[in-house]
């Protein structure tokens, strides 16, 4: 039994879900300046994050900087697993949800949260794009097994660079990159939305190629 009656109890816990336009669904953004690895590559040169797309636009406006900074800090509350679940139970209605189009895992705590709200809600897929490599792994190596209905998606490094194909053979995981064979994302020829392309969260499309748009 869930302790929360409405969204907005639950939102005084986990904050609100964000709403990227791209997504079919709604998604969970922290600040991109929090990331720890994207943190080391933004000072790289011809890295993705070096370009990031969460450092500029409408994720610098103060009230989106705010709101993602709040779901940041909310995530060391105890009860942001039962509230974050909730809320996504209640508000999203697609079947899927996109961790962190900004942001990213903080640690095997983080994941380990992530996952057990997966488990809450089977009826859900879940789709979490990471760099973190080192993380998962770890998290991994200590016998956890990722639900069936989290893709986790190790992403590329490099501008028009090969994904972690060998790391993700080794975890069991998918990836995505600028140079993936598998499937191109069709974003770039359809207004820079999803659609009806749903391939970010099937497990069964090991590599998905993003072009930038």
């Amino acid at each position: 039994m869930s302790p929360y009656k409405t969204t907005k109890q639950a939102e005084t816990i986990c904050h609100t879900l964000s709403n990227p336009s791209k997504m079919p669904c709604h998604g969970y953004s922290t600040p991109a300046s929090r990331c720890i690895t994207g943190g080391k590559l933004r000072k790289v040169a011809n890295t993705i994050c070096s370009v990031c797309y969460a450092l500029k636009g409408r994720y610098v406006f103060p009230n989106v900087l705010d709101a993602m900074e709040k779901r940041f800090q909310s995530l060391f509350n105890t009860s942001w697993e039962d509230a974050i679940s909730f809320l996504i139970e209640k508000k999203e209605k697609s079947g899927y949800f996109r961790w962190h189009d900004s942001g990213d895992l903080q640690g095997e705590w983080h994941l380990q949260k992530i996952v057990n709200v997966a488990k809450k809600l089977p009826q859900i897929k879940f789709w979490l794009p990471t760099r973190e490599i080192s993380t998962i792994s770890e998290w991994i190596a200590k016998g956890n097994v990722i639900p069936e209905n989290l893709t986790i998606r190790l992403s590329a490094f490099m501008l028009d660079g090969q994904p972690p194909i060998a790391a993700a053979n080794r975890l069991g995981l998918c990836v995505s990159g600028a140079s993936a064979t598998d499937y191109n994302c069709p974003a770039s020829k359809q207004d820079g939305l999803c659609g009806d392309c749903r391939n970010c969260w099937n497990k069964n499309v090991f590599q998905v190629n993003y072009k930038k748009h």
